[in-house]
């Protein structure tokens, strides 16, 4: 495999391919339709050529294309199954690897970062990449001092590469917008476009890294391998191992299924509590499944990596999502409704239903009104539809919510998570997890609201 192609004209040219290819689709489409094929048949097939085709490229790329292509992937869920099948595989892909760019060029950084004699910094190192993902690669080694460490390297031009392919991306957003029905494509290319900055620095990374490894050092459910060293494009962590969250959603027990699927929902929110930071990046090549959970050595614990995006919550995730969601539970339209006239979801110009907009909320958040839920893919594809349809009082009613720019990520994030659990098929307690973590949830006893502020 060849460095990543950094020149724009290749990569623009790779990209640019793909409307064209789209719209050669939608010709064949037309020819099938006029021959008779009925339009729902002709769509799926359209659907599942492009989604072949798109995904082909940003593996290939790597890059912002395939940074891309993971955001979208752990959507899959939402996807009909005739559609989602054929290219689950191709998804999963995404998730763990990339083609590896070369030797020569993995030492030309470390030399470039380390320094002259980078080796004498190792007892040994791998030159085949453990894994290789949207800006860089990681390698396994052993440190100086005899630990087993991850080496991280960030491929030569990534920046430039990155913000080439999201510009590119971002011009034919509204092709790519009906792979995953119920969501507008063209915000998330903006959103990974605000964040590549941070991603591309190993020093912010290595910050929040560090934070949540002294956070969890101990913890009986969740591991988070410290940092060991950290220069430009290059960042050396503790090593882990353990089973990539992609093949328990492969071919995970029952039992792996749901403690994976409940500790990434008690990550999600006992992560912005206890360290202020957000993990943001939620897509299964990111978690691992490892043995000595609270049981022994035959429970689990969720091995966590990848701290290149965060959102920066000092105080936790806001109050406000917390008491929506428990007066949504509770049927208080009005009181729901003033909350997001308040926060912003509801722009002045607009003036809707309370009780519609109840209806619109109450069927996602099914998962927090049972003792426990079974996520499944089905339930995902049910509401994406439900939104999507043209037709539905969902969907009218979704165009008229605004999503204020501060609660972006977090939903991002909620989604993205939502998600990966239907891909795993779970049963969470979700409830509990918001009980214990999630500010506002559970109503404030008589005198704690004036002791917080006076705190």
């Amino acid at each position: 495999m060849s460095d990543l192609p950094r020149k724009a004209v290749t990569r623009t040219a790779k990209l640019a391919a793909l409307p064209l290819g789209f719209a050669g689709r939608a010709t064949w489409g037309l020819g099938k339709r006029i021959v008779g094929e009925s339009a729902e048949l002709v769509g799926r097939e359209l659907q599942q050529r492009t989604a072949d085709q798109l995904f082909k490229v940003l593996g290939e790329l790597k890059g912002g294309a395939m940074k891309f292509g993971q955001a979208l992937s752990v959507f899959e869920s939402a996807l009909p199954e005739e559609v989602a099948g054929p290219y689950r595989a191709a998804l999963t892909k995404l998730q763990e690897a990339a083609p590896p760019m070369p030797t020569r060029t993995v030492h030309g950084v470390l030399k470039e970062r380390l320094g002259e004699d980078w080796q004498e910094l190792f007892q040994s190192f791998d030159d085949k990449p453990a894994a290789a993902a949207s800006i860089g690669q990681v390698h396994r080694a052993v440190w100086h001092d005899g630990r087993e460490v991850a080496v991280k390297v960030q491929y030569p031009g990534a920046g430039e590469a990155l913000l080439s392919d999201l510009n590119q991306l971002s011009r034919f957003a509204r092709l790519l917008g009906p792979l995953v029905p119920g969501m507008d494509v063209k915000p998330l290319i903006i959103e990974l476009k605000d964040r590549v900055s941070e991603e591309l620095d190993y020093g912010l990374e290595a910050q929040a890294q560090r934070a949540h490894a002294e956070e969890f050092a101990g913890d009986p459910d969740v591991v988070v391998p410290d940092v060991v060293h950290q220069s430009d494009q290059v960042l050396v962590t503790e090593w882990m191992d353990g089973t990539p969250l992609s093949e328990v959603i492969a071919d995970g027990t029952e039992a792996q299924r749901d403690r994976a699927g409940q500790l990434l929902a008690r990550f999600l929110f006992s992560g912005p509590a206890r360290t202020g930071l957000l993990h943001a990046d939620p897509h299964p090549g990111n978690f691992r499944l490892l043995p000595g959970g609270p049981g022994g050595e035959d429970d689990w614990r969720l091995g966590v990596l990848d701290f290149g995006t965060v959102d920066r919550l000092p105080g936790g995730l806001p109050a406000p999502i917390g008491e929506a969601l428990r007066m949504t539970l509770d049927g208080e339209a009005e009181a729901v409704y003033e909350m997001l006239c308040a926060e912003g979801f509801v722009k002045e110009s607009v003036e809707l239903d309370p009780d519609a907009v109840l209806d619109y909320l109450s069927p996602i958040i099914e998962p927090a009104r049972l003792e426990a839920f079974t996520f499944t893919r089905g339930w995902m594809r049910g509401q994406a539809a439900r939104i999507a349809d043209v037709r539905s009082p969902a969907h009218q009613l979704a165009k008229q919510l605004n999503l204020p720019p501060a609660y972006l990520l977090i939903h991002r994030v909620t989604l993205s998570t939502i998600g990966v659990l239907c891909q795993l098929g779970a049963t969470v307690r979700l409830r509990e997890e918001l009980e214990d973590w999630l500010p506002g949830f559970v109503p404030a006893e008589p005198g704690e609201e004036e002791e917080a502020a006076q705190a």
